[in-house]
């Protein structure tokens, strides 16, 4: 399985002045993809690869989350990378299966968020971290959404209003790599 990409990717996005956070998140994600061949199937344990689609709207001052089957919680849309090497392409596919949304647009190629999140045994599934590579997605609210089976819901939600949702630090921190790029209603 080839991995160069994948750690160019994170290479790039380490030298982007993160916080410490994220950038621990970078290192181990790093060090993931660099011990293990196989850290893009989901059967790589302890933790593995999984790509996710941050979409706002053109404005961007909304974005897409789901309610979360399995954990419950309001979360940007993603999944399981799958073998896949093309992260953002894992996020594409995802935010499409999600949220039935045909149009949606990548704002650029480039990691927008990287996180190190642990999830918890499920239906004889062990614990086991995600090293999230989230990508900066956008999409028409007006266009009709569909409900996946990973989902309870689906909603477009003032990207400001995200931590009352979820209070996580990695929401509130795409929250606040968002904010400055809202545009103005009249722009």
């Amino acid at each position: 399985m080839h991995r160069s990409a994948v750690l160019s990717l994170l290479r790039a996005h380490a030298g982007r002045g993160l916080g410490p956070e994220e950038a621990a998140a970078v290192r181990e994600t790093v060090a993931l993809v660099e011990a293990n061949p196989q850290c893009l199937l989901r059967t790589c344990m302890p933790g593995h690869l999984t790509g996710s689609a941050w979409i706002l709207s053109p404005d961007r001052r909304l974005t897409l989350l789901t309610l979360h089957r399995k954990l419950g919680k309001w979360l940007q849309l993603g999944g399981h990378a799958d073998g896949q090497g093309d992260l953002l392409s894992v996020a594409m596919r995802e935010a499409r299966e999600e949220s039935g949304l045909g149009r949606i647009r990548a704002v650029q190629a480039a990691i927008f968020d990287v996180d190190r999140h642990w999830i918890p045994p499920h239906g004889g599934e062990p614990g086991h971290w995600h090293h999230d590579l989230r990508f900066m997605l956008e999409a028409d609210p007006a266009e009709p959404l569909s409900v996946s089976d990973e989902s309870r819901a689906l909603a477009w939600v003032e990207v400001a209003a995200v931590p009352s949702l979820n209070g996580e630090e990695s929401m509130a921190r795409m929250v606040r790599k968002t904010q400055p790029l809202a545009r103005s209603a009249r722009a």
